[in-house]
């Protein structure tokens, strides 16, 4: 983030200057990234593996460029964030996004699993 808003601030200069103007940056950090722990991704997408067979799991999804404040969970707690498949829609917070209902036992099948298998585990 550091890194960012140095270079908004240069390139902002930069196109300022080239028309004989200044210009001010108000950069705000809101949400520190999202970054599973590595160790509790796995455990979960292994769960899910047994829920919905191996080949329904991408355990190598790409960076997704929005804002979510479970960050902050994760920087207190490890933790993994997932999203459960939900057909063709678009993204959550999209005007367009159509919530599966018929994925919610699978969810719930999900977390009561993972409390199952962590409670095994103390």
């Amino acid at each position: 983030m550091a890194m960012i808003e140095q270079n908004m601030r240069r390139i902002a200069s930069g196109v300022a200057s080239g028309f004989g103007a200044t210009a001010e940056l108000d950069f705000r950090v809101l949400f520190p990234p999202l970054v599973n722990h590595a160790a509790e991704a796995a455990f979960m997408a292994d769960i899910v593996a047994e829920l919905v067979g191996v080949d329904n799991v991408n355990r190598e999804g790409g960076l997704v460029m929005g804002s979510e404040d479970f960050s902050f969970m994760l920087e207190r707690r490890p933790g993994a964030y997932i999203a459960l498949g939900n057909g063709g829609t678009p993204f959550c917070h999209n005007p367009s996004y159509d919530f599966n209902d018929a994925i919610l036992p699978l969810g719930a099948s999900l977390y009561a699993r993972l409390v199952e298998r962590k409670l095994a585990s103390v």
